[in-house]
């Protein structure tokens, strides 16, 4: 199965991604088909070919979950944001020993 998804590029603490069409079972830093954009998480800096990802969409391909948030953001496709991370219940301490 397909999938667009991050690919992780730059150096050691400042991480940038390639945004890319790739295998879903394949490597994270593997082949990949196509290379549809770009994202940098340190400028918020996120640029798509907006064509090329309707038109990976209209054959079937999913996105991750954080490219399907970012595609949201920059308003390329409609749709509420998945829930990446749910927090954890807090969890009620003991009442102290008198």
């Amino acid at each position: 199965m397909l999938r667009i998804r991050l690919q992780r590029r730059g150096k050691r603490g400042y991480a940038t991604y390639r945004v890319v069409v790739a295998d879903g079972h394949a490597p994270i830093k593997g082949r990949f088909i196509e290379d549809i954009g770009s994202y940098n998480p340190h400028t918020s800096t996120f640029s798509v070919d907006t064509e090329a990802v309707k038109n990976w969409m209209s054959k079937g391909v999913q996105p991750s979950d954080t490219v399907y948030n970012l595609l949201i953001t920059n308003k390329i496709i409609t749709g509420e944001k998945k829930a990446l991370f749910t927090p954890k219940p807090k969890q009620a301490e003991p009442a102290p020993a008198k």
